[in-house]
């Protein structure tokens, strides 16, 4: 093969992987040996790109010019080989065009059209992390876990991921059909779906009880450090006093931001790590600390995972329970625990790559082993009694009763109860937990009170 085919082949390798491509070590190939066969394999330094693997990429490029059923241009074929390029590192590191670099944009400022769903490239197949809350895929019943095997009846292939995840997106109003295999089962079942504008708050909450209240965040996006904030206010002030203790919804929580995961942390932290990042780079080295205030005022705190539970808000979970600041309840985490970083090529390409690892503030990696939660709870749900309750009955009933101290004719009101704790299992758990916690914790405030009673 001529030289000057092999040195161009080269070039363009190396500057499709590299904004600003570093210079690599290369042995001398002299133009009237080049195609002649090596003797001796030459010595070649550490970094450098082995002379063998830069003719096998050549050779099978030339093939396939040469001998494939139809042409194929060289654009088409150094794009292909661009991506083939980041997908054999691990499932998110990619080369993104124009269009993915605005769908990126759109999901981390809350809106785009599409189903509400965020997938993952896995093995050659396209799993389900999480549907978003109130999504078109969530209502329909799309689940973490779910495996999509086919989009429009046409089957998702290992070798074209990237355009089976573009496909999910579309004009507002389009229908779609999804063949999906739920976890733990063997047939696909179909499942239509209507795209909309997807406009995610990012947070939610309520009042469960009196003293204790619920938020919900289902993903981390650029303002969500804010949201939780002007959320958890808003609650204190519904409370008409300072809550006793908050139940933290981080469940089917694909991730999103790292900044954001940080800003959340803090929210709940004094002080302490909340998460560090190594990678080859030295920029890539980082550590973030928690500044003094705590939202709640000490307060207590369980935090609900599951394992839709990823990436950013595994950071919120693992940065809270090794500060010994919330109780985990739930099931073990998915387990991403790397961090990728947007590295722009020109105005309309980039590439997605991982560049470093993440730890939580005990030193550990979660990657592929997640966060095992303090108490672990079944995947169990809440069904009614098939008896009505049994009326209330007591000794205050009985007639001619002996009254007590600080009995009235008017019984105490019972307090208003959440009806979706009776159908959420897990929410149920971590409510009970909460008090339980509560009854031994003494807030900032409560301990004021009681020392100016003594």
């Amino acid at each position: 093969m001529p030289s000057r085919l092999l040195s161009l082949l080269l070039i363009a390798f190396c500057a499709s992987a590299w904004a600003d491509p570093p210079q690599i070590p290369v042995p001398a190939v002299d133009a009237t040996t080049a195609d002649a066969p090596l003797t001796k394999k030459p010595t070649t330094p550490k970094d450098a790109v082995d002379m063998q693997d830069i003719r096998s990429f050549a050779a099978v490029y030339s093939l396939v010019k040469q001998a494939y059923v139809e042409n194929v241009d060289d654009h088409q074929l150094m794009q292909a080989a661009i991506r083939g390029l980041l997908a054999g590192l691990d499932p998110h590191s990619e080369y993104l065009d124009r269009k993915q670099i605005d769908d990126l944009t759109e999901d981390t400022t809350g809106s785009y059209n599409g189903l509400g769903i965020e997938v993952v490239q896995m093995d050659g197949t396209l799993r389900v992390v999480a549907p978003i809350d109130d999504s078109p895929a969530e209502r329909a019943g799309v689940k973490a876990g779910d495996t999509i095997v086919r989009i429009d009846s046409k089957t998702v292939q290992s070798d074209d991921l990237d355009g089976a995840v573009a496909r999910l997106r579309g004009k507002v109003g389009s229908e779609i059909t999804l063949s999906v295999v739920h976890e733990g089962q063997i047939d696909p079942v179909d499942i239509k779906l209507k795209r909309e504008v997807i406009r995610v708050a990012s947070v939610r909450g309520r009042m469960l009880e009196p003293g204790y209240a619920y938020v919900r965040v289902s993903q981390f996006q650029a303002d969500t450090g804010a949201q939780l904030h002007k959320r958890i206010d808003r609650l204190q002030k519904d409370n008409k006093a300072p809550l006793r203790g908050l139940v933290l919804d981080l469940r089917s929580n694909p991730g999103g931001l790292l900044t954001a995961a940080v800003e959340v942390s803090d929210i709940f932290l004094n002080d302490g790590v909340i998460v560090t990042t190594k990678g080859r780079l030295k920029e890539a080295d980082l550590s973030f600390h928690a500044a003094p205030g705590d939202a709640l005022n000490g307060a207590p705190l369980v935090v609900l995972v599951d394992n839709g539970t990823a990436s950013a808000a595994e950071i919120v979970a693992g940065a809270l329970k090794d500060n010994h600041r919330a109780l985990l309840m739930g099931r073990r985490t998915f387990g991403k625990g790397s961090v990728q970083t947007v590295l722009p090529l020109d105005p309309d390409h980039a590439v997605k790559l991982t560049t470093a690892r993440y730890y939580t503030p005990n030193g550990a990696s979660i990657q592929a082993a997640g966060i095992q939660p303090d108490i672990a709870l079944a995947d169990l749900a809440l069904s009614q009694r098939d008896m009505p309750p049994s009326l209330s009955f007591g000794e205050r009933d009985l007639r001619n009763h002996l009254k007590g101290a600080d009995e009235t004719d008017t019984p105490s009101p019972a307090h208003s109860i959440d009806r979706n704790v009776e159908q959420d299992y897990a929410l149920n758990e971590a409510l009970n937990a909460l008090k339980a916690l509560a009854l031994r914790t003494k807030t900032p405030a409560q301990a004021a009170d009681n020392n100016k009673k003594g």
